[in-house]
């Protein structure tokens, strides 16, 4: 595509030297021209985005559709941002605005940034990996019997910086996408050799390469520019080329820096010699000197536009493009740039540079010539649609809560069955399910939902076990029809994978149900992918179980401790431990609505619970089988078990003391009440089905009260409000004790917390439980300290 006056390459060639300026100017007016009043650094990254300028300009500017979606390196946010106010994708107040509030954000961010951001960036290395199981999420729904198998397929991309392949998660993510045979999906690496502290060790590329190329994927390395392959082609030409291919990286780097003199000096006392060579290099300005040596294959749209333009989708494939850490800058090659800014001089000579007249700095094509035939182009681009790239689903229905008895139980063995009786119903929600683990199917109690529903791959694979008659309870059938996604052991993979199938609605047009199932102990292993899946606003039910010191015979690896907390302060998760399988029940139901909603209040300044925003779930579950109290399931106080908690014995005017449990201390609750009681004091037992929601809720209304309106009370208040001022309360869970703890703050009731605060130890429960102060005795004896001294 070309317009009249100007060839594509010329066009794209300018529009990558307008982002570079606007990138520049952009974190210089940051930094040096917008007022800062608290002296507080903005930060930005002009060389980072530079040196990415002309990747991300080919691409968007000619390579892209919108249908592809992609995850833009971090630290080229400015030049992201610059290429959008381009397209018309973003204002000028944004780019005036980086980093402040309300302006463009210092890393992409789909649910901050209002220009076009398809995948969350800012923790390095997590939206390398999440494109990948967002191609796997996207060959999980085509293969479906749904009405979007009609859209055409995007190609998910990241492009990346060589300093962001030293984390582990890209390299966990590679044996994923070879296990699931990964496709359509492509790395593009600024290989700048430079990380945030200097430059990086010689020999990267071929471990780099020999990596990729070990799980499958299509290694394609541009080195050389279109200037640099025409001077090879030159007399003397190949001992150019044997040069930089031999010049070590810091070199390469340090001369760049230096300019067109350094370049002249260097090259002539290493392989001038006074014949060809000479010649090459006498035939060219210092200038021009420069500008051949900064011509890697990363700055050279026509070679970029050829590789990019030739590749397939059905194999993986990993584009290695040498560039320069601050090209086309006064930076450029310098091991101090990564964090370093252009002094005002600099800028000066950038702007003079690009022509930019004082007072036109933002002007989206000043500086260039044919602005209108630019402007025609960029009308024509293949990406630059008019229409939303979000797409949307309808919600699906649900089914209603699917109770399994009263008999003994854990909350672990409820979750399967619950499950199990959703596979057997013909719904459309049941269709929409997926489930994936890290390897803990069965462990997890997943197995009835497998057996049901069977696991997925792209091409059918027969179940050798079944077809060769040796008996097993997992009947484990691969069909493009399966409905859930086995993962290894690697629980960062788990929550990407959550995190692109919660948002395959907007991805992708068809909406899905993930519930991910994982060890509670390790969410923490997670813990950076979860809160970066939360931050895209991915919808799903995630399920750690078995947690606790309960779980007695594993010892203290294994025993949960600080998951409520996190399940507490992570936001856009909404955390609950049931005790009882009815409980269960009526959250799981909740939380197939929740995950699906999608209301216009603004997820950071919503009340809580977000009943409006929706958000994800987490439910900590356990092994231990408790009793089941034996209540009519219309009954229920469904609305009181959904905030939070409800009165499984409620005070009376003489209550002494309160015994305040969340999950399976249920049973040494209620053992303790049994006890007080006997000993005629007034005891009250409140069921706590999630102190994440309570405790939100009672933020929320103080955040009311600050602000003007009284009459907000939350769910916690109104419960304790029926609570003597002078009674006492327990808390009692089998995680750390600050989880509860709080409760004594919300009407200043004298309040003892117990819980676990120490690493556990293998042993029973009654031993571990009476070793940390959870049995029935202790709890019986903090409720006779607690509680009111009447004569």
């Amino acid at each position: 595509m070309a317009s009249a006056g100007i060839g594509r390459v010329q066009a794209i060639e300018a529009l990558t030297r307008k982002s570079l300026w606007l990138a520049s100017w952009m974190v210089h007016h940051a930094n040096h021209i917008r007022p800062n009043i608290d002296g507080v650094k903005v930060g930005g990254h002009q060389a980072s985005s530079a040196s990415m300028a002309a990747m991300l300009s080919t691409l968007y500017f000619g390579v892209l559709r919108p249908e592809d979606r992609i995850a833009v390196k971090p630290h080229a946010a400015p030049a992201f941002h610059a290429i959008q106010y381009l397209l018309g994708r973003q204002t000028r107040q944004k780019l005036v605005d980086f980093r402040a509030f309300g302006g463009a954000q210092s890393y992409p961010s789909r649910t901050k940034d209002t220009d076009d951001v398809d995948f969350s960036t800012g923790s390095v290395g997590l939206g390398v990996a999440f494109s990948a199981f967002a191609s796997l999420v996207q060959d999980y729904v085509r293969a479906k019997d749904w009405g979007g198998k009609d859209r055409s397929e995007g190609r998910m991309i990241a492009l990346a910086g060589d300093a962001e392949l030293d984390e582990g998660n890209i390299y966990e993510c590679l044996l994923e996408g070879w296990k699931h045979g990964l496709r359509n999906c492509w790395w593009i690496i600024d290989y700048n050799r430079q990380s945030l502290d200097g430059v990086v060790r010689e020999g990267l590329y071929d471990r780099i390469e020999s990596v990729f190329k070990a799980f499958g994927w299509k290694v394609v390395t541009l080195k050389y520019g279109a200037l640099q392959r025409a001077a090879f082609a030159e007399p003397g030409g190949d001992r150019l080329k044997a040069w930089i291919d031999a010049c070590p990286n810091a070199v390469y780097s340090a001369l760049m820096f230096r300019g067109g003199a350094a370049w002249r000096e260097r090259l002539s006392d290493e392989i001038g010699d006074q014949g060809e060579v000479s010649a090459l290099l006498s035939r060219r300005s210092d200038d021009e000197l420069a500008a051949l040596m900064a011509n890697l294959g990363g700055h050279c749209v026509a070679s970029l536009l050829d590789q990019f333009e030739n590749a397939d989708s059905e194999q993986p494939t990993v584009f290695i493009n040498y560039t320069v850490k601050g090209w086309g800058t006064p930076l450029a090659g310098h091991k101090d740039n990564h964090a370093g800014q252009m002094t005002s001089a600099q800028i000066e000579q950038l702007r003079e540079a690009h022509g930019i007249r004082e007072g036109h700095e933002w002007e989206p094509f000043e500086g260039l010539e044919q602005p209108e035939t630019l402007q025609a182009f960029l009308d024509k681009v293949p990406f630059n649609t008019k229409s939303s790239r979000r797409l949307t689903s309808p919600a699906v229905p649900t089914i209603g809560p699917q109770f399994i008895g009263t008999g003994p139980t854990s909350t672990q063995a409820a979750f399967g069955r619950i499950l199990d009786a959703i596979a057997k119903t013909d719904s459309e929600m049941a269709r929409r399910i997926v489930t994936t683990s890290p390897d803990v199917t069965v462990s997890t109690n997943l197995g009835a939902w497998v057996n049901r529903r069977n696991l997925f791959a792209s091409k059918e694979m027969v179940d050798i076990f079944q077809k060769e008659a040796i008996p097993s309870t997992q009947k484990w059938r691969f069909t493009p029809e399966g409905q859930h996604l086995e993962l290894g052991i690697a629980e960062m993979n788990l929550m990407l994978m959550l995190g692109a199938a919660g948002l395959s609605h907007s991805l992708f047009g068809e909406r899905l149900l993930p519930i991910g199932t994982l060890y509670d102990p390790f969410i923490s292993r997670g813990l950076d992918a979860l809160n970066y899946a939360c931050y895209q606003d991915a919808r799903f039910l995630l399920v750690g179980t078995p947690s606790g010191v309960s779980l007695a015979g594993e010892g203290g690896a294994h025993q949960s401790i600080a998951s409520p907390l996190i399940g507490m302060s992570q936001d856009g998760l909404a955390s609950f431990e049931p005790a009882f399988a009815d409980e269960l029940s009526v959250i799981m139901d909740w939380a197939f609505d929740y995950m699906q909603r999608s209301g216009d209040a603004r997820p950071d300044l919503a009340d809580w619970p977000r009943d409006v925003t929706g958000g994800s779930v987490y439910l900590r579950l356990s092994t231990r089988t408790i009793d089941q109290v034996p209540r009519d399931a219309k009954a229920l106080p469904i609305n009181d078990i959904i905030r939070g908690g409800y009165w499984l014995k409620p005070p009376t005017p003489e209550c002494d003391v309160v015994i305040a449990y969340q999950g399976v201390l249920a049973i040494e609750a209620i053992e303790a009440a049994g006890r007080i009681g006997g000993d005629r004091r007034n005891v009250a037992v409140l069921a706590v089905t999630s102190a994440d929601r309570l405790n939100a809720g009672w933020q929320a209304a103080q955040r009311g009260h600050l602000h003007g309106d009284q009459t907000t009370v939350s769910h916690i208040e109104n419960l304790l409000s029926e609570v003597p001022r002078g009674a006492g309360i327990v808390t009692a869970i089998d995680a750390h004790p600050a989880t509860l703890g709080w409760l004594g703050s919300v009407l200043g009731h004298r309040t003892i917390a117990l819980g676990v605060e120490h690493f556990g130890q293998t042993g029973t429960v009654h031993d571990l439980y009476r070793h940390f102060g959870l049995d029935a005795e202790t709890i019986v004896a903090a409720a006779s300290r607690s509680g009111s001294r009447r004569s």
